[in-house]
């Protein structure tokens, strides 16, 4: 499964599931955060990927650990990926990473709507997340996903616990409109509640 999306400042990135060929490629992504982009996806200052830390990011069974990459120009610029608890499990803890220089276009958008499709369709109902407690960008860009319930865990942190909607809710419908990402009626007319 491979789509291409377009950008809010119209660029064109590729969707597509990590592979475990996609290891330097995401070595590389890494290493191009800025440290405080890395604190805000690790919870500590985190200055390179392990061998071990890299087989985990890039071996994935696309089941009950599902990583999407976003792809130009032959590189990785940002990363989006659910792990279950549980095999089978209908929840997964929900992560995302775009590159400093891709943050503020709409990338972690796009990566999370293909995501939370992908989750949908194999079973996958809630997504929760640990977030800093300051970081609204993430906060309302998962929050954005579905019904949302944060938590205050302390040391500056929060829990979200976001019910992920149907694909064809009223929410989903209107975002896709809004982006332009699909004939908008087209889908009015089919949809119905769920």
């Amino acid at each position: 499964m491979e789509e291409t999306v377009r950008l809010r400042d119209g660029e064109r990135v590729s969707l597509r599931p990590i592979e475990p060929g996609d290891r330097e490629r995401l070595r590389r992504a890494f290493d191009r955060l800025g440290p405080e982009s890395r604190y805000r996806r690790f919870f500590s200052p985190v200055d390179h990927l392990t061998e071990s830390q890299l087989d985990y990011l890039t071996q994935v069974d696309h089941h009950n650990h599902e990583a999407l990459a976003a792809v130009q120009d032959g590189e990785i610029r940002g990363v989006a990926r659910y792990v279950r608890p549980a095999p089978d499990s209908p929840r997964a803890e929900v992560a995302v990473a775009v590159g400093d220089d891709w943050q503020g276009r709409g990338m972690g958008t796009e990566l999370l709507d293909a995501l939370s499709r992908r989750a949908r369709a194999d079973g996958v109902r809630t997504f929760t997340a640990a977030a800093l407690s300051d970081n609204r960008a993430i906060i309302d860009l998962l929050g954005g996903l579905g019904s949302t319930v944060k938590r205050q865990t302390g040391a500056g942190q929060v829990e979200l616990e976001i019910e992920l909607e149907g694909e064809d809710s009223l929410h989903e419908l209107m975002r896709h409109a809004a982006s332009g990402a699909v004939r908008f009626a087209e889908r009015i007319r089919s949809w119905r509640p769920v």
